[in-house]
């Protein structure tokens, strides 16, 4: 690896009044002195925010900085202060808006696919087992394994769901998670559950950590399986060290790990932070270099959920986490890729006076200019919130002033009901968006974020900065 000047973060505060002259100047010069990223990478992380859309990050900005007892607006999240930047597309083959599964599949594997599909080429169907197993994908952390880097998966959601089973399986049907969920058919035509093919990975050091939830996708007995070490809960994980023994394997709920809004004292699941921490302490023990992919899944939950605060809360803990990666790992020989894999139908609105509380309903200002504590009406004459979503279960049970709940965490307004049948129940949910999402990147090769991209080239970038 070739010498270079350190990369440090930019940093996050500028002097001068927000928005002056002289904040702007010293934000160019900031860009202006940050020495050129070296080419070759010893390790890499990837995270991806599970549905975090340009709205998202920037009610997440304002949401942590209103937190912190600012007015928000000029916060600036440890990923807004990584110092190269893109737009990334995010269609699928088959659907302008995507899936997670179709997305993970482009930057794992450098090639779209179909919505639905996991590490399988747009040619195969959907559900068609015999035609997925003879046109599978490889995928970047398999390729690291097999060069010699350690490798690792963080995530908050099942560690069977669409994105992290991206970063070690090949399936027709990204639903095909545990042994009950494959069908008969494909069961005798050779397909595996996603659980069965993380143990592959897991038992073969292909895959070397595993960190999230979903236990309740593997067969009894994955932990003697698999061997190494098997935590279920933070006090075990905080336990783990650079010694610890590989496989590393925590699961630590039975299907997806607890909202953060919905944590309290009991909760024995580590934070996201926490996971990556403790992966990152174990992969750099490894002298070769690594591979870890940490996915901030519960903010795609609370966004199809309606409700805004669970979502922002799964970001600012999302940041959280990148924020103990950038102050733990060496920037001048690890690439660090912020993501998403798709966005959301997530608005914000109405006018509001500067700091007004993000989740709020909208108060405006008065014909000079200043705030004036009133809200802003429709024309309907009832107020309503700054965040609302295009469709989904708010246009059924959406709240117009949170205020008259306090306390809650409310569904905000949408204006189209969608959903699904589910055993033959309605349930309202809603749907994903098909706007570019943003990309964020540091350390060497991080230069070649630039521009407007397709998301199958995050992963020729990562290739190129391994030297495949």
């Amino acid at each position: 690896m070739q010498p270079s000047e350190p990369i440090t973060v930019p940093t996050t505060q500028y002097p001068g009044e927000q928005g002056s002259f002289e904040m702007g100047h010293l934000a160019v010069q900031n860009r202006l002195n940050q020495p050129k990223a070296q080419r070759r990478a010893k390790n890499i992380i990837l995270f991806v925010g599970d549905g975090m859309g340009v709205s998202t990050v920037t009610a997440i900005r304002i949401h942590a900085g209103q937190k912190l007892g600012q007015s928000g607006e000029e916060h600036i999240l440890s990923m807004e202060s990584l110092p190269h930047t893109a737009l990334s597309k995010t269609y699928n083959t088959n659907q302008q808006v995507s899936d997670s599964a179709g997305t993970a599949t482009a930057f794992m594997t450098g090639q779209k696919t179909k919505a639905g599909v996991i590490n399988v080429s747009s040619d195969v169907d959907r559900n068609d087992c015999a035609g997925s197993l003879s046109a599978p994908l490889d995928n970047f952390l398999l390729q690291a394994a097999d060069q010699g880097y350690a490798t690792g998966v963080v995530s908050t959601a099942r560690l069977t769901h669409a994105t992290p089973a991206a970063t070690y399986s090949n399936s027709p049907n990204r639903d095909w998670e545990g042994l009950g969920d494959l069908p008969e058919v494909a069961r005798n035509e050779g397909c595996k559950p996603i659980a069965a093919q993380m143990e592959t990975a897991l038992t073969s050091g292909r895959l070397d950590i595993a960190l999230g939830g979903g236990k309740r996708k593997f067969e009894t007995g994955v932990e003697q399986r698999v061997g190494g070490t098997f935590v279920e809960d933070k006090a075990a994980l905080s336990q783990v060290t650079a010694q610890t023994k590989l496989p590393l394997l925590g699961l630590f709920s039975d299907s997806h790990m607890e909202f953060v809004r919905a944590k309290d004292e009991t909760n024995q699941e580590p934070s996201i932070a926490d996971m990556a921490v403790k992966a990152i302490d174990r992969l750099e023990a490894e002298d070769n270099g690594y591979f870890l992919m940490v996915e901030g899944g519960r903010i795609d939950h609370g966004h199809h959920a309606g409700r805004a605060e669970l979502a922002l809360d799964e970001g600012v803990a999302f940041d959280e986490a990148i924020a103990a990666a950038l102050s733990k790992v060496d920037l001048s020989e690890t690439l660090i890729i912020v993501t998403a894999d798709h966005s959301h139908v997530f608005t914000i609105a109405g006018y509001p006076t500067r700091g007004n509380p993000i989740l709020d309903a909208v108060k405006g200002n008065d014909d000079k200019g200043h705030p004036n504590g009133k809200h802003i009406l429709g024309t309907d004459g009832q107020p309503y919130t700054t965040l609302g979503y295009q469709n989904g279960p708010g246009a059924v049970e959406g709240v117009r002033n949170p205020e008259t709940q306090p306390g809650e965490v409310i569904v905000q307004k949408a204006a189209i009901p969608t959903g699904y049948v589910s055993n033959g129940e309605q349930r309202h949910s809603e749907t994903h968006a098909g706007e570019d999402v943003p990309v964020f990147a540091i350390g060497p090769s991080s230069d070649l974020v630039s521009g407007v991209m397709e998301q199958n080239v995050i992963y020729h970038i990562m290739r190129e900065a391994m030297g495949f």
